[in-house]
């Protein structure tokens, strides 16, 4: 069950962090019966981030073995000398 807080509650910060801390979801925190925003633990979040990156990657991914099967790709060293000879290096 989503927990909720409203944001009066934010004035006793000690309270409101071990609120957080305890939670086993992350709470919404509400203005005038309206969300706000999302306190979350920061463990949390940063496992949200990772999973958040991990599917970027296999989105890519799946894009990336589209492209191959499709022959829409160009190879390590024609890429590498069509790099060299518009930049020069």
């Amino acid at each position: 069950m989503p927990t909720t807080l409203p944001i009066r509650d934010l004035k006793d910060t000690a309270a409101f962090a071990q609120s957080v801390e305890d939670s086993p979801t992350p709470i919404t925190v509400t203005c005038n019966g309206v969300g706000a925003f999302v306190a979350m633990r920061c463990e949390d979040y940063e496992a949200l981030q990772v999973e958040l990156a991990k599917a970027r990657l296999y989105e890519r991914m799946e894009l990336a073995e589209r492209e191959y099967a499709s022959g829409a790709y160009t190879d390590g060293e024609s890429f590498l000398s069509a790099m060299r000879k518009k930049y020069g290096a």
